[in-house]
């Protein structure tokens, strides 16, 4: 067989629409697997050098949807050479474009929820977010990418979706009305999350004065354990709405003061000199921020001193004041400190038994 019959065989099988149609899907088959073979042998490796495992998920996310998408293109590409008759040049091309929305969507999906499972333990570990809160947001975030899926799948098949949408409008008025106070604390919840105020396992001090450690950021409330053992509740709207102090941030090193009072004419330098060396003495005291003492005032009974130290978490405040109040009170008694306290003298006058008769 010749070149002129090679060539007269492959131009009469143009003519024919299936078969260049097949042609078309072949050479985009052809790509799709040229693809997947740079993918696996090429992509995956260079991911596989860096130190980061980011790079490596997003191999594996792109691999199936574009691998797909190539496949794809090729079938919508090969029903337009020459255009399909009525009614299937609008129904064949329309469900191909629901099959790569489908790829896309069940690929991306499953790329969350694998950067999900990744990130859960971290989560929990660093304590941003209770699991009951991470797991609610995980879901929202996949709820929201089904449903822009099937609003985009239904405008491919040119669904009307201007009714569904005022139906939608009313129902959510309706659930937000009979809702109002769960949604304020969910919403409240939202902004304690992304606003970071505090996480899992901070000190906080709450308006109202109770000071304890937060136990759990809930999809409706959040759970505080004070120091006497006691567990307060919080609805999550009043939190986002109070003014609230975190002792763990922006570090966990908390700052502590003890104040001293000592008896008018010590010597303040020896006295300086104890106060630091008992801090010293305390190996739950950072030595960095160095310790410090400081004069704050000359009071009526007594010199007022106050020690300025660091604990390298808010749990140690009281326990480790109690230590250092101790320490102080033995040894201003082993170095002759005198720690005063008031008294008055009352001075009684004698007078004649004139003056009194008078």
């Amino acid at each position: 067989m010749d070149i002129v019959s090679i060539s007269e065989y492959f131009r009469q099988a143009s003519e024919v629409v299936l078969l260049r149609r097949l042609a078309v899907v072949a050479i985009y088959a052809v790509l799709a697997k040229v693809f997947g073979l740079l993918s696996d042998r090429v992509l995956r490796r260079l991911a596989a050098r860096t130190k980061f495992d980011f790079d490596d998920i997003l191999v594996d996310f792109l691999h199936t949807p574009i691998y797909w998408t190539i496949f794809l293109l090729g079938v919508l590409h090969a029903m337009v050479l020459p255009p399909l008759p009525v009614p299937w040049q609008f129904v064949l091309p329309a469900t191909i474009k629901s099959l790569l929305l489908l790829v896309w969507t069940v690929g991306l999906i499953r790329f969350l929820n694998l950067l999900a499972e990744r990130n859960l333990a971290a989560t929990f570990t660093r304590g941003k977010v209770g699991k009951d809160m991470f797991l609610l947001i995980k879901n929202i975030v996949r709820v929201v990418v089904a449903v822009t899926g099937l609003l985009w799948l239904l405008s491919i098949w040119q669904v009307d979706l201007t009714p569904l949408f005022a139906s939608a409008g009313i129902a959510g008025i309706a659930v937000a009305l009979a809702a109002k106070d769960t949604l304020a604390n969910f919403f409240g919840g939202i902004s304690l999350f992304m606003d970071n105020t505090f996480k899992v396992g901070d000190f906080i001090i709450l308006d109202t004065g109770e000071r304890g450690e937060v136990v759990e950021i809930g999809i409706r409330s959040t759970r505080v354990n004070t120091r006497d053992d006691v567990l307060i509740t919080i609805p999550n709207s009043i939190l986002a709405n109070a003014k609230i102090i975190n002792e763990s941030a922006p570090v966990p090193r908390f700052r502590i003061r003890v104040p001293v009072g000592i008896a008018y004419g010590s010597d303040l330098g020896k006295v300086e000199e104890v106060l630091l060396a008992v801090t010293r003495a305390n190996p739950s005291i950072a030595a960095d921020p160095e310790p410090r003492v400081r004069l704050r005032a000359f009071a009526d009974s007594s010199v007022n001193y106050e020690l300025l130290c660091w604990v390298d978490d808010p749990s140690l405040k009281g326990r480790e004041i109690h230590n250092l109040l101790k320490a102080i009170y033995q040894a201003f008694a082993e170095h002759a400190i005198v720690i005063p306290f008031p008294q008055r003298d009352v001075h009684l006058v004698e007078q004649s038994r004139e003056e009194n008769q008078a």
